[in-house]
C-alpha cells in the first residue's frame, strides 16, 4: 500500500490533476482546495528559503560544518563565503523569480470559467514541472545583468507592491466589518435573538479595544518619557472613539441603516492589534539611571528574558510571520473576497443570517468518484464554474511575495537587516504599521461618509 500510495503521489506531480495525495490510504480532496494547497506549499518553501538567506546564524552554522565550505563557494562563483547567496540581495533576486512565476501564471489563468480548459488544467496540476519552473526562476534571477541598477529599481517595485497587499487586506477588513452587521442585522427581521448576538459581540469587541489600550498604556508607558508612545496611544484611542460616534450619528444613519457599533468596533479592535504589534517593533529606548547604568524604558518587563534567546525568537517569530501572511493570502483570494473589491455585494433582502456568514451556505458543484473505478482520488468540483477566480489568486500572491520581501529585509532598512535582530525593533516596520492603521481607519470613515458626500452615487456596503 505504501508504494502505491507513492507512485499515486509522483503520478499526481507530473499529471493534471491537482495533488490529492492520490492512492486510497489518503483522504479526498476537492481539486480547489489541493491545488491552493499546493500554491502555498510552493510560497512557504520560498519564503522559508528567503528567512535563511537573511540568518547570520544558518550562514556560521554552515561555514562551521559543511566540509571545503569556501572551495565550494568560489566554484560556484558566489564569493569567498558564499556572500551572494546570503542576505538582502539575495532574498531580492528570489523573490522576483518568484514574483514572476505568480505573475505569468495571473496572466495565463485570465478569464478561466471552469477546470475543463487546458489552461485550467496547466493550473490544477504538472506540479513537478512548476516547482521545476519556480526553481529555474528564483536561480535565473542571479544571472541578470548590472546588478546594482537592478535591485535600486525592484527594491521600488517591492515597496509599491508590499504597500498594495496591505491596501488589499485592509480593504477586505473594513468589507468583513460591514458584511458582518448586515448578515446578522437581516436575521433580527425573523429572530429578535440576533439582536442580543450583536450586541453581545459589539460589547466584546469594545472591551477588547479598550483593554488593549489600556494594557498598553500601563506597559509601554512610564510617568517621566515615553512621550511619543503615549501620543499614538492617544491619538489612536481618539480615533477608535471617532469612527465609533460617526457610525452612529444620525446623518450617516439616514444614509446608511445598517451602519453601527459592530463594525466600529471591529475597526477599533484592528487599531488596538496594530498599535501594540508597532509598539512591539519599535526600537527599544535606553537611557541611564542614577547609578549610570544603561537601561531601558517604555517597554514591559515581563517580556525582556525571553528576547535575550535570539534563536527562539527568530524561530517563533518567523512561524507567525509565515503563518499570517499565508493566511491572508488564502483569505483574500475567495469569489466573495474578489467580488467585495470590486464593489459587488449581495442585496440586503437576499441575506441570510448566520452565524458563520463567511462561507458559502450551500456546497460547491461536485463530480464524485464513480464505484470501483481506481485513481486520484479527488473530487472535481470546478466542472460547471471555479470555486474562486485563478487569476485574481495569482495576484494576490504575486502582491504576497513582494510583500514578503520587504519585510524580510526590515522594508528601507535592508542593509543592516537580518532574521536574529528582525523582532527585537526597527522604525521602518513600525512606521509601517502605524501607517497601516491610520489608513484602515480612513477607509472606515471613507465608507460612512461617502454617501454624504455623494448623495447621486449608490454605495454598497
Amino acid at each position: 500500500m505504501s508504494a502505491q500510495c507513492c507512485a499515486g503521489q509522483l503520478a499526481c506531480c507530473c499529471g493534471s490533476a491537482g495533488c490529492s495525495l492520490c492512492c486510497d490510504c489518503c483522504p479526498r480532496i476537492r481539486q480547489s482546495l489541493s491545488t491552493r494547497f499546493m500554491y502555498a506549499l510552493y510560497f512557504i518553501l520560498v519564503v522559508g528559503l528567503c528567512c535563511i538567506m537573511m540568518s547570520t546564524t544558518v550562514a556560521h552554522k554552515m561555514k562551521e560544518h559543511i566540509p571545503f565550505f569556501e572551495e565550494m563557494c568560489k566554484g560556484i562563483k558566489a564569493g569567498d563565503t558564499c556572500e551572494k547567496l546570503v542576505g538582502y540581495s539575495a532574498v531580492y533576486r528570489v523573490c522576483f523569480g518568484m514574483a514572476c512565476f505568480f505573475f505569468i501564471f495571473c496572466l495565463l489563468t485570465l478569464k478561466i470559467n471552469n477546470s475543463k480548459s487546458c489552461r485550467a488544467h496547466i493550473h490544477n496540476g504538472f506540479w513537478f514541472f512548476k516547482l521545476l519552473l519556480l526553481g529555474a526562476m528564483c536561480s535565473g534571477a542571479f544571472f541578470i545583468p548590472d546588478q546594482d541598477t537592478f535591485l535600486n529599481a525592484w527594491r521600488y517595485v517591492g515597496a509599491i507592491g508590499g504597500f498594495l497587499f496591505i491596501g488589499i487586506q485592509l480593504l477586505l477588513l473594513v468589507e468583513f466589518a460591514h458584511k458582518w452587521n448586515k448578515n446578522w442585522t437581516a436575521g433580527t427581521a425573523s429572530n429578535k435573538l440576533w439582536y442580543a448576538s450583536l450586541a453581545l459581540v459589539t460589547l466584546i469587541m469594545y472591551s477588547v479595544a479598550t483593554g488593549g489600550l489600556v494594557s498598553m498604556a500601563v506597559f509601554y508607558t512610564q510617568k517621566d518619557g515615553c512621550m511619543e508612545n503615549k501620543i499614538l496611544l492617544g491619538v489612536n484611542g481618539g480615533l477608535c472613539l471617532l469612527i465609533s460616534l460617526v457610525a452612529i450619528s444620525p446623518s450617516v444613519q439616514n444614509r446608511q441603516p445598517h451602519s453601527g457599533l459592530l463594525q466600529s468596533g471591529v475597526i477599533s479592535c484592528y487599531v488596538t492589534y496594530l498599535t501594540f504589534s508597532a509598539l512591539s517593533s519599535k526600537p527599544a529606548e535606553v537611557v541611564l539611571d542614577e547609578h549610570g547604568k544603561n537601561i531601558t524604558i517604555c517597554v514591559p518587563n515581563f517580556g525582556q528574558d525571553l528576547y535575550k534567546d535570539e534563536n527562539l525568537v527568530t524561530i517563533l517569530g518567523t512561524g507567525l510571520l509565515i503563518g499570517c501572511i499565508l493566511y491572508s493570502c488564502l483569505t483574500s483570494t475567495t469569489r466573495s473576497s474578489s467580488d467585495a473589491l470590486q464593489g459587488r455585494y449581495a442585496a440586503p433582502e437576499l441575506e441570510i443570517a448566520r452565524c458563520c456568514f463567511c462561507f458559502s451556505p450551500g456546497g460547491e458543484d461536485t463530480e464524485e468518484q464513480q464505484p470501483g473505478k481506481k485513481g486520484p482520488r479527488v473530487i472535481y468540483d470546478e466542472k460547471k464554474g471555479t470555486v474562486y477566480i485563478y487569476s485574481y489568486f495569482h495576484f494576490v500572491f504575486f502582491l504576497a511575495s513582494l510583500y514578503v520581501m520587504m519585510t524580510v529585509t526590515n522594508w528601507f532598512n535592508y542593509e543592516s537587516a537580518n532574521m536574529e535582530s528582525f523582532f527585537s525593533g526597527s522604525w521602518s516596520i513600525f512606521w509601517v504599521k502605524m501607517a497601516s492603521c491610520w489608513i484602515c481607519v480612513l477607509l472606515y470613515l471613507w465608507t460612512l461618509v461617502a454617501p454624504l458626500c455623494c448623495p447621486t452615487r449608490q454605495f454598497s456596503v
